[in-house]
């Protein structure tokens, strides 16, 4: 529970930080950002569940990469309100996260 409570507040501290730092990617302050991060987690959790592991969000190849970027888009519809996401902006977002979760990975191991 603890690890999933951790996991939830670095993501989305990691999409706050790329919501000020990338154009094309708005969070509606930490809350708006937590919400996002959650929606985002049970999207990826659907994607991975119906196409497999090996091209989950997670996976460190391009389609992982096209994916990730097509549920932070499609995260945008799902809580309009607190994430606002250009179709520019969410590959960027996409790269962004990729590049920080290997540095920074949001779960612990």
């Amino acid at each position: 529970m603890l690890q999933t409570a951790v996991r939830f507040v670095v993501s989305a501290i990691v999409l706050m930080l790329v919501g000020y730092i990338l154009p094309g990617v708005q969070v509606s302050g930490f809350w708006g950002a937590l919400v996002a991060a959650a929606v985002i987690a049970i999207m990826g959790y659907v994607i991975e569940k119906l196409l497999g592991d090996r091209v989950s969000p997670r996976s460190r190849g391009f389609v992982g990469f096209i994916i990730a970027a097509v549920v932070i888009y499609l995260a945008q519809f799902a809580i309009p309100s607190y994430l606002n996401v250009t179709l520019i902006g969410s590959l960027l977002a996409a790269f962004a996260i990729g590049l920080i979760d290997a540095f920074v990975p949001t779960e612990l191991r």
